[in-house]
């Protein structure tokens, strides 16, 4: 059968399932590969690969087996020196390998944003001991936010008031971080007026952006986002400058979520990933090409159009509260009747879950973010997971 890419999908998660569901549209052959059986996105892929992706030799027989075109990181917790090294021999990483190398850990990000860059960042110091975490806090002063350097979806973050809390804390960001270092950052809390995600799209024919997204966070991990969100011309012309700046440092081509605090007109430059991100789930019925369709596009090197806003959108997740291997879903017709506006639900097909694992999101459209918001939430709790075990 022809296609017209083949990829290598390294993390199967929903926003890998979303992904491969756009790739797949434009004729591409997509292997997705994870360290569990049965994860959303092989679910939908035309075949998959179960192993730990920090694995070298593992991850290496994997790429050399099926010589893809491109090689799509999903996931932070990958040998990233394996990367470098087939994107030496012409494999294609994506975005690139230097990419994922400075994004694995946000120690390198930060540094590429503050140092390389003079992007404004939060005061921070990095700690790979009590002692560290106590010095670091000594310099960005209290409260303060500790989190690992290799993480995802907000695990082992916390939010530090005082000195008492520091061990505490400490402990909490090695037990939920990803890989094998042990090392976090300490850095300023910013009282924010609000955070917003810039998905900013580096193509061969120049940068893009969506419109931004807001959020709302709980224990670090998204709950709610949506999108447009209130923003200054001013505001949003520096937030689109930074993001200008460091996709292009960074190299390749694809969608970076590109994460900032807002205080006034004053934008803080907070983290980056270079690939869909989770706040961006929203683009599924927002835009007219989703943040998925766009990383697609922009892999494939097909043109972009106008990016255009459907409507004021929102999403809301829907969380596991223990764990199980023996579940099932009730509500959704009832979440999908949710009066007030254009409502969706994407179920993720996880296979088990645990405390606050996401396992859907609920997407919803309507004549004000507020409301969407509003419709949104009231979607998500309607669906319900019941537990059999």
């Amino acid at each position: 059968m022809p296609f017209t890419a083949k990829i290598l999908l390294l993390g199967s998660g929903e926003l890998g399932r979303e992904f491969t569901i756009s790739a797949k549209r434009l004729g591409a052959q997509v292997i997705a590969c994870d360290s569990y059986a049965g994860a959303p996105a092989m679910q939908v892929a035309d075949s998959f690969e179960i192993f730990s992706m920090l694995d070298a030799d593992l991850l290496a027989a994997a790429i050399e087996k099926h010589q893809p075109d491109f090689v799509v990181p999903e996931v932070e917790a990958i040998r990233t020196e394996v990367l470098a090294d087939f994107e030496s021999k012409g494999i294609t990483i994506v975005p690139s390998a230097r990419a994922t190398i400075m994004t694995m850990n946000r120690d390198r990000i930060r540094e590429v944003a503050a140092v390389d860059l003079g992007l404004r960042t939060s005061r921070y110091r990095y700690a790979e001991s009590l002692d560290e975490v106590i010095a670091g806090a000594d310099h960005t002063g209290f409260p303060c936010v500790i989190k690992p350097v290799m993480s995802s979806s907000g695990k082992g973050q916390s939010t530090v008031r005082s000195a008492a809390e520091l061990e505490a804390a400490w402990t909490y960001a090695v037990a939920n971080m990803r890989g094998d270092r042990s090392r976090v950052i300490v850095e300023e809390f910013i009282a924010f007026d609000y955070e917003i995600t810039l998905l900013t799209i580096r193509t061969r024919d120049g940068v893009h952006f969506c419109p931004p997204i807001g959020h709302r966070q709980e224990r670090g991990d998204y709950q709610e986002s949506w999108q447009p969100t209130p923003m200054s011309d001013t505001a949003l012309a520096a937030a689109q400058d930074m993001a200008r700046k460091v996709v292009d440092d960074l190299g390749g081509y694809g969608i970076f979520g590109v994460e900032y605090f807002v205080k006034g007109e004053d934008v803080i430059f907070s983290e980056l990933s270079p690939r869909p991100h989770d706040t961006g789930m929203v683009t599924l019925l927002s835009q007219n090409l989703s943040e998925f369709d766009l990383h697609a596009r922009a892999i494939l090197g097909l043109p972009i159009p106008d990016i255009t806003l459907r409507g004021p959108s929102a999403s809301a997740v829907i969380l596991a509260d223990r764990d199980s291997a023996d579940f099932r879903y009730e509500g959704l017709a009832d979440a999908l009747a949710t009066p007030g506006g254009e409502v969706d639900v994407r179920l993720f097909g996880k296979p088990t879950t645990r405390p606050y694992r996401r396992m859907g999101v609920a997407i919803a459209r309507a004549d004000t973010a507020d409301a969407a918001r509003a419709l949104a939430k009231a979607a998500a709790d309607k669906v319900k997971i019941v537990y059999k075990d």
